[in-house]
């Protein structure tokens, strides 16, 4: 009778076990994009830009994983920079690669609240530019002859990239059916130590969904 109890408990517990396994996928993939938002210091030279981003995860229980996240975002450079610089236009695109554990307080509801920060390198590229335009060659089949026209376009007048560490932490929300994927809202604080003394701070605001 006490080894068939044990049994039939073991069974349960393994059982039990593979239910929760099968009810979460364990790759997650996501995509996103929305708004960048400079802050501290970083907010006294830049402008609000925008941002997108994508992740593969792989999730060790329904309330804990960790996921590779590729970002790009992009800010304009603001008018009094660029007036004391003496440029007439600019910006600063970040692109990223991190490495985020994330925690989910109710995976298994429609309605989800996650924790997510981590770290990794930041590639970043300042540039200085100027309107300009460039002439092209177009062909006229109406008129059979080939004339030149003229593009408004950006000449870069100087650009900088470099290499930096940097980390980020954050929080979102997910609504949706788990088995279908879920649509997401997250904004994280973003931190690159460009110098010892000197770092650049944002915040990206993505929207987006996870599957």
């Amino acid at each position: 009778m006490q080894k068939k109890l044990a049994l039939t408990c073991g069974l349960s517990v393994f059982l039990a076990a593979t239910l929760s396994a099968q009810e979460t996928p364990r790759f997650s993939f996501d995509l996103g994009a929305g708004f960048t938002t400079p802050v501290g210091n970083t907010a006294r030279h830049l402008d609000t830009g925008w941002n997108i981003q994508g992740g593969a995860g792989y999730n060790f229980s329904p309330y804990l994983g960790a996921k590779l996240e590729l970002g790009f975002n992009w800010l304009g450079i603001n008018s009094g920079t660029l007036n004391n610089l003496g440029f007439p236009g600019g910006n600063v695109h970040v692109f990223s690669a991190t490495i985020d554990p994330i925690v989910h307080l109710n995976p298994k509801g429609r309605f989800d609240v996650y924790l997510i920060g981590g770290g990794g390198i930041y590639h970043q590229t300042q540039e200085f530019t100027q309107p300009t335009v460039t002439t092209f060659t177009a062909f006229d089949p109406f008129f059979g002859g080939f004339f030149p026209v003229a593009v408004p376009t950006t000449e870069i007048l100087s650009s900088y990239s470099v290499n930096k560490p940097g980390i980020n932490g954050g929080a979102g929300i997910e609504f949706g059916s788990k088995w279908r994927g879920k649509f997401f809202a997250e904004a994280r604080y973003h931190r690159i130590f460009v110098t010892s003394d000197r770092h650049m701070d944002f915040v990206p605001v993505s929207f987006g969904f996870r599957w």
